[in-house]
């Protein structure tokens, strides 16, 4: 005799449930002595956020290193456009600002650069005298070249959770679901 499948796990709570707090542009976080002033910067995903401590930015995977050129805009919620709106923020603070990136991808031999300057970030290869127009037609034309990261469908499953496994089955193991034909 066949059952009928019962949902016995919890998924995702849509409005935030899996966080303990969700912040807003402009939030400022205090820990200890430091002051952490939230920026929402979206564009390489819907949710991207960047925080500015004093003269240091925290900008994920907003900007790469200024050699490399900007995050990629086709994940899910992501825009090329939005993208270029949240860059521009990041590159109104004071010249001096230090952004750190979430990602850098030297080439062989090359030496690590987690760190450049809004100065030096401004000399983007994506960004250095583009227009808008310019940004867009780089980012998307670089885009449609890029496959789906391989970790891509887990990292979306245990990031939705604010960083927690799924639920265990009845096995006692979590585990992660990926579609079949659908990317």
């Amino acid at each position: 005799m066949a059952r009928a499948l019962q949902p016995t796990r919890r998924l995702p709570r849509r409005g935030g449930g899996d966080w303990d707090r969700l912040f807003r542009d402009g939030d400022e976080i205090v820990l200890g002595n430091l002051t952490l002033r939230v920026l929402a910067t979206p564009g390489h995903t819907l949710a991207s956020v960047s925080y500015v401590a004093g003269d240091a930015a925290f900008v994920a995977d907003t900007f790469l290193r200024p050699d490399a050129g900007t995050a990629r805009a086709d994940f899910p919620g992501g825009s090329a456009s939005v993208l270029y709106d949240s860059l521009g923020r990041l590159l109104s603070l004071p010249d001096e600002t230090r952004i750190f990136i979430g990602h850098d991808y030297p080439e062989e031999g090359a030496a690590v650069q987690p760190m450049a300057t809004v100065a030096e970030q401004r000399r983007n290869v994506h960004l250095d005298g583009a227009t808008r127009e310019d940004f867009l037609k780089t980012r998307q034309a670089r885009d449609a070249t890029l496959s789906l990261p391989d970790r891509m469908l887990a990292a979306l499953q245990v990031n939705l959770r604010g960083g927690r496994l799924p639920e265990p089955e009845d096995d006692g193991r979590s585990y992660l679901k990926i579609p079949l034909n659908r990317f």
